[in-house]
């Protein structure tokens, strides 16, 4: 089985609005996540924040956190600085304007729809609505792991099925996994930390049976980046009853990670059930991420410019990494994935060194690196100094 780093998106267990009220009023399995350490295994995010303070303070390229280094669109920025004027408000008005946007775009009602200060707590609530009371999660390995890793703080069981050779999910044995234990299947597609997609059709029939079965998590971080986004979205089979939530953030084509701001579309029964264990009202989340999310909400020219210009620095890093003699996971995302010929913690500290962010993997008992793209100074910076280690 391979060995994969942990990635939970941010320690968000002591940050999360649903948490400020402390032990007392939380109910016992939540008060068990809040005091659960992190994984002993676990580098998680952490390997993004806890080398945070030891940036060099001329970091050249910051390819660690799969951030758009393009930022939020002229739009978006706009209607965030406007945001601030009334920031002395809470903005009770702009999550009903924001649902009604997501809604009329996705023909969806606003039963079928929660928005929360990014993917976390609504992660968050999953775990704890659906494994509170036991059970297991099936995943592929490696995939992102903050979902799962919430599921087993709460005494649920995390079944990992390797990928592919060609390192995609293996829907097949996933299916094969579930049994009359499993409460969730989390399908992240594309995939991180490969960069990989599932074939759309095979993928859809999948949900559509195993939904049957169990809720079916399709977290779709990365699929904005994939030029048939529309044509591969789960959300669909969610309009179909079926029993699937699909997960979206603002946190990547829209480059708005640092306001936090993301949303969950579900069948109107599993959003009820979450409800209750996820902070997802206008007490949890900030004016100006609202005003920037309906800002750039669907905003086709912008996020056409921000995924050309990822292709371009990604070409760039692809003849970097050829010309050096190593080869690649091809990715449909903003970052990439290569096999490296040293250990992993040593080509990241000797190009932290060199003013360079990135992270390294380990899979299937080899040393990987995952590099997010940047811009193209930054991938011109990570070639520089790639090429003193390669």
């Amino acid at each position: 089985m391979s060995t994969t780093n942990s990635m939970n998106r941010r320690n968000w267990l002591k940050t999360t609005a649903l948490f400020t009220g402390g032990f007392t009023m939380l109910p016992p399995v939540l008060s068990r996540l809040q005091a659960a350490p992190v994984a002993s295994n676990s580098t998680a995010y952490a390997t993004d924040f806890t080398i945070s303070p030891k940036l060099p303070v001329n970091l050249k390229a910051r390819l660690f956190a799969n951030e758009n280094p393009f930022g939020p669109s002229p739009a978006a920025k706009k209607a965030i600085m406007e945001a601030v004027t009334t920031s002395y408000q809470y903005p009770i008005r702009l999550i009903p304007e924001l649902e009604e946007k997501i809604c009329a775009y996705e023909g969806i009602t606003p039963d079928m729809l929660m928005i929360s200060s990014g993917s976390s707590p609504l992660l968050l609530g999953t775990a704890v609505s659906l494994l509170g009371s036991g059970g297991n999660i099936v995943t592929a390995d490696p995939t992102y792991d903050d979902l799962p890793t919430r599921c087993e703080k709460v005494n649920a069981k995390w079944v990992r099925v390797p990928l592919t050779k060609d390192y995609t999910h293996d829907l097949d044995a996933m299916e094969r996994a579930i049994t009359s234990d499993t409460k969730l299947v989390y399908i992240c597609n594309p995939n991180n930390p490969t960069g990989t997609i599932v074939d759309k059709d095979k993928l859809k029939a999948f949900c559509e049976r195993v939904s049957q079965k169990a809720t079916v998590f399709v977290d779709e971080a990365y699929i904005d980046y994939l030029p048939d986004a529309d044509s591969t979205t789960l959300i669909g089979n969610v309009k179909k009853g079926q029993n699937i939530i699909v997960a979206r953030t603002f946190s990547k084509v829209y480059g708005l990670a640092g306001l936090r701001i993301g949303y969950i579309i579900a069948p109107p029964a599993i959003i009820a059930r979450l409800q209750p264990n996820t902070s997802c009202s206008w007490a949890a989340l900030s004016a100006p991420a609202i005003s920037g999310a309906l800002a750039s909400y669907q905003d086709k020219a912008y996020m056409k410019e921000v995924v050309a210009k990822t292709i371009e620095s990604k070409q760039f890093l692809y003849d970097t990494l050829k010309a050096e003699g190593y080869s690649y996971i091809p990715s449909h995302t903003n970052f990439v994935m290569f096999p490296l010929k040293m250990d992993g913690e040593r080509f990241q500290e000797e190009m932290m060194k060199r003013s360079v962010g990135l992270r390294n993997w380990k899979m299937n008992n080899s040393h990987w690196c995952r590099i997010s793209i940047g811009r193209m100074d930054e991938m011109q910076a990570f070639a520089a100094a790639f090429k003193e280690l390669s």
